[in-house]
């Protein structure tokens, strides 16, 4: 194994400038940095956990506690998480540590006992809720972090995230120009904070057109294909107007609808107009469906070199405007929706 001196006489640099870089220090550029990290990746030097603990404070890892171990449908998303993170901190010369709880009330627990057991210096936060208990309790702690989103209050922390009251409100928005009046929103589960950005921006381009905020049109659950495929008929079976546009927060949802549709002998965009937000899944890529689908586009691999920079200048103590971005996202017109006569 490559030893700190042998890297430093493979670079000539002094072992302390090496190790400084290796420790992400301030006073170090970042071409060095990365030369650095490179050739010790390319050496296989490991560094000394203890000894970088000692010398800096910190350990050197960073961690993910995965709210709960993810369902068959949720593969890619879990798998590309992990790597994309993993990847991006090996950038950031720093080392990733995964954690799945027994439940999602275990959560807390977890992140506790690694604060405990001093081994990680800071974790990312992801799929946050509206009043997030884990962000409550790494404030309390003061332990650093980076959050996959934002809370619904104030953000007075490190986060990425896209601008979802926009996109609720774009798709909405869009619709109405088309001539619609008649919308639904079909939408993921209702703890979750982008899911209440997304109805605000929904509720706010509804309300801007003086149009009402129908609560059998207002979908939260699981976004899956199911969902969109349920929720569809039942919104056509009800008593009472049926919609003539839908909004989906993801492209599964889209699957579903065009399921029913087809269920109903019904057809996008002629009976119903269609528009979502995609993430860029790949079980439901545009180009399979039947026609494109106009949408909001911000592919959810954009957010794992962000969060893993943010987390590590945090740490390195950068004010805070510097570790906060709301990325705007792409609009995306398809061909999913059709344009009402007198609009």
């Amino acid at each position: 194994m490559t030893t700190l001196k042998e890297l430093s006489k493979h670079l000539g640099l002094s072992v302390t400038q090496v190790s400084r870089a290796l420790n992400d220090h301030d006073d170090v550029s970042k071409a060095t940095k990365k030369r650095v990290r490179e050739a010790a990746k390319s050496l296989n030097y490991e560094p000394n956990l203890a000894a970088r603990r000692l010398v800096s404070g910190r350990s050197g890892i960073v961690g993910l506690v995965f709210p709960h171990m993810p369902e068959p449908s949720d593969a890619w998303y879990f798998t590309q998480f992990v790597a994309g993170l993993s990847s991006a901190f090996s950038e950031q010369g720093k080392q990733f540590m995964l954690n799945i709880p027994k439940s999602r009330e275990d959560g807390l627990a977890v992140h506790d006992q690694l604060i405990r057991s001093r081994s990680i210096d800071g974790f990312v936060v992801i799929i946050p809720t509206v009043d997030d208990a884990r962000v409550k309790f790494l404030r309390e702690k003061e332990i650093p972090f980076v959050l996959h989103g934002q809370t619904m209050d104030e953000p007075d922390y490190p986060f990425y995230d896209i601008d979802n009251v926009a996109v609720g409100y774009d798709l909405t928005r869009h619709l109405i120009e088309a001539g619609h009046r008649e919308i639904a929103f079909i939408n993921g589960e209702a703890q979750a904070s982008f899911v209440q950005r997304r109805f605000i921006g929904h509720a706010r381009a509804l309300s801007e057109a003086g149009l009402p905020v129908r609560e059998q049109f207002r979908v939260s659950g699981v976004m899956t294909e199911e969902l969109g495929l349920l929720e569809t008929i039942r919104m056509f079976h009800e008593e009472g107007p049926s919609p003539t546009g839908i909004v989906a927060s993801n492209m599964r949802i889209v699957k579903g609808i065009f399921s029913a549709a087809k269920a109903l002998g019904l057809s996008v965009p002629a009976d119903i107009s269609v528009v979502a937000h995609d993430d860029l899944l790949p079980d439901c890529p545009p180009e399979d469906f039947p026609v494109a689908v106009t949408r909001t586009y911000a592919p959810l691999e954009q957010s794992w070199q962000p969060l893993a920079q943010f987390l590590s200048d945090t740490l390195r103590g950068a004010p805070l405007e510097e570790v906060q971005k709301i990325e705007p996202h792409v609009f995306i017109k398809g061909a999913s929706v059709r344009v009402l006569s007198g609009s």
